[in-house]
This record gives structure tokens, C-alpha cells and sequence, in this order.
């Protein structure tokens, strides 16, 4: 069996560095000339009993269609 190393330090470091630099995950605040955007995909369980985080496949497709809305501006 062929046994992989995992470097997760150099890796982490690596594309953290990279995502500040060309700051990837910055978010823009201020712009009040642009409608508000909240993209709702489930409902909490209101119970409030143990933590629901629903389904990859709606989750996924919100993530892009938001992604892609602030990629737009």
C-alpha cells in the first residue's frame, strides 16, 4: 500500500497567502445604491433540537447562484 504525506501546513499556508494577496474572499460593504440580496435556500428547524444543515444539492446550487451574483457586482 502506497502511503501519501499529506503536507497540510505548507499547504494551508501556501493558498491562505495567495487568497489575501489577491484578495479573494474581500467583501465589499457600503453600496447601498444596489437592492439587497438574501438567498434563503431552507428554513432552520424551529425546534431548535440538534442542528439541521440540510442537503448538499440545494446548498450547492444556491452557493453558485450567490457566488455568481457577487461576481457580477
Amino acid at each position: 500500500m502506497i502511503q501519501l504525506k499529506y503536507d497540510f501546513t505548507a499547504i494551508e499556508k501556501k493558498w491562505q497567502t495567495r487568497w489575501k494577496d489577491e484578495k479573494t474572499f474581500a467583501c465589499k460593504t457600503g453600496d447601498t445604491s444596489k437592492p439587497k440580496f438574501y438567498g434563503l435556500v431552507e428554513f432552520p428547524y424551529p425546534s431548535g433540537n440538534g442542528l439541521h444543515v440540510g442537503h448538499a444539492r440545494p446548498y450547492t446550487a444556491k452557493d453558485v447562484g450567490a457566488r455568481k451574483k457577487r461576481m457580477d457586482g
